[in-house]
């Protein structure tokens, strides 16, 4: 788990060579942090860390490096990025990299390099050589997607290093109101804790105040005004987006974006998957599928059904030009009410 190989790291338990792969930018861009904090000084880093695209550069020449002794200071870090060659997918690049010189370096790290190949992939190819070899002999960190109790935890963590405490309710508001993308997280965070200074606690009123509500947030709430059949609430929602200049082409797209998980979601519960399970399906995030699970069981498959209609005739339209694109959407909000 990387909570617990940032540990290691910050215990100075460093490997020569770590593999990082996973689709959660924020955790390999925060492993990037905690090496760079931990082995080098600031007037180190300018000469002793490298960052490397593997889709643009021959890994050889990211060996040389790691071969080559630090000009100044005792260790050398080298990011190496996108390691296209440990995956089944076709390399877009162009790029012929020696494995066999790469494998020959694994087998034998440079003493003096801490070597990170950061693959921001779901999956790597296990039956490839290279894959195995590096699998064997480098610290293996997973970046993968924290479900949602991973998120909670991480937020409590996140909170207490700022000298703060926080509870579930208020957690789970932020998660609804942010989304899942830890990057936001931490930046409402800071901004929440600077907000808060002195106040000890975050509350679920503090969370609301402050966290700014993105585009799919109001998208969401507008949502659920129609769950709630308070279509005026909904409509002004709108409104306000509108007056925000936001694209009414891209409030349909998330509109039947949303509409759409709600409709798979409902069918794949009623056919006995789970909350994980249809977020492995689905490709989601199972918080995403939470939220969608309790909007599902407030429509009938035969309203669904129709307002999936209403949508794919409003795009249709918005589309092909035969109507305002802004009274579009305004039409279908007043036809729900049928």
């Amino acid at each position: 788990m990387v909570f617990e190989a940032w540990k290691k790291i910050q215990q100075q338990e460093i490997a020569p060579i770590y593999l990082i792969y996973g689709t959660e930018a924020f955790l390999i861009n925060e492993t990037k942090n905690i090496l760079l904090k931990e082995l080098l000084t600031e007037e180190e880093t300018d000469f002793n860390f490298a960052v490397y695209d593997l889709e643009e550069t021959p890994i050889e020449m990211a060996i040389e490096d790691a071969e080559t002794f630090p000009f100044f200071g005792e260790r050398k870090l080298l990011f190496l990025h996108n390691p296209a060659f440990l995956t089944a997918e076709k390399s877009k690049d162009k790029v012929e990299h020696n494995l066999s010189r790469f494998e020959a370096y694994i087998q034998q790290p440079a003493p003096y390099t801490v070597m990170v190949i950061a693959a921001p992939y779901e999956k790597l190819d296990e039956r490839k050589k290279i894959t195995k070899e590096l699998k064997r002999r480098a610290e293996i960190i997973e970046a993968k997607k924290l479900n949602e109790r991973e998120l909670t935890n991480w937020i409590k963590a996140q909170v207490r290093s700022r000298g703060f405490a926080i509870d579930e309710h208020a957690c789970e508001r932020l998660l609804a109101l942010v989304g899942t993308n830890m990057f936001m997280i931490v930046s409402e965070l800071d901004k929440i804790c600077l907000y808060a200074a002195g106040q000890g606690n975050i509350t679920v009123h503090l969370v609301e105040e402050l966290v700014a509500k993105s585009l799919e947030q109001n998208i969401f709430t507008l949502i659920e005004k129609v769950v709630q059949r308070r279509l005026e609430d909904a409509l002004r929602i709108y409104y306000d987006l509108l007056k925000q200049n936001e694209e009414p082409i891209k409030i349909l797209a998330l509109l039947a974006g949303q509409f759409r998980l709600i409709y798979q979601v409902k069918e794949l519960s009623r056919k006995g998957y789970g909350q994980q399970q249809i977020a492995s399906y689905l490709k989601t995030h199972p918080f995403r599928v939470k939220l969608a699970l309790g909007q599902a069981g407030k429509f009938t498959d035969e309203e669904l059904l129709r307002i999936m209609n209403l949508l794919a005739e409003a795009d249709y339209q918005m589309k092909t030009g035969g109507m305002n694109k802004s009274l579009l959407i305004e039409l279908f909000l007043f036809r729900l009410k049928k």
